[in-house]
């Protein structure tokens, strides 16, 4: 009897360090008046976190875009996403001599249409346990600001107002009415 215990015992211990073990998460990103504008795809790289981004109706031109301290979107301007994601403590900017804050990504650019269709790279950062994972805690969010980050100036680039948002939440929503995603039925999107 000591021995199964003893096994159960192990077996849930060895089961608690495993930790987490995310490759990859699709972000559902929502416009101020809670449309979905489209999905970015997160995918564990070497040295980093992968994005694919497919959104619409953006306004043409180029777009801040980081990732923020909280799992929350509310309407209408994302301010419960909290600041960028910083577990380091750094400045902003991907052009700051002093480094910059984890969360800062490189702009993406909407064409004529709106549309982006980008891939994106977010370096040191992870999807698996750690300092550095976006899953930490409750997780963290993902955030498109109105104008272009000018990758220097504190404490976000002066890229303007939250204009969309959507969540890289730990635990994942389990949904069967999830929004259909505009970006599939546009033909400019299609892969």
């Amino acid at each position: 009897m000591k021995r199964v215990i003893l096994i159960i015992v192990l077996s849930a211990f060895l089961s608690a360090c495993q930790g987490n073990n995310e490759t990859s998460r699709t972000v559902d990103m929502f416009n101020s008046s809670g449309d979905m504008i489209g999905t970015v795809k997160l995918t564990e790289g070497d040295g980093g976190v992968d994005f694919k981004v497919k959104l619409e109706g953006l306004e043409p031109g180029y777009h801040g875009i980081h990732v923020h301290e909280y799992p929350k979107c509310d309407q209408p301007d994302f301010t419960t996403a909290g600041s960028h994601f910083n577990p380091l403590g750094n400045e902003h900017g991907l052009m700051h001599p002093e480094g910059s804050h984890l969360g800062d990504l490189p702009n993406i650019e909407a064409d004529s249409g709106g549309l982006v269709n980008a891939e994106l790279m977010l370096p040191e950062a992870t999807l698996q346990d750690g300092k550095k994972s976006l899953l930490a805690g409750e997780g963290t969010s993902l955030v498109i600001h109105e104008k272009q980050d000018d990758g220097v100036s504190q404490p976000g680039g002066e890229s303007g107002a939250r204009i969309a948002c959507g969540f890289i939440a730990k635990d994942e929503k389990q949904s069967s009415e999830t929004p259909t995603d505009p970006t599939n039925f546009n033909e400019k999107q299609k892969e």
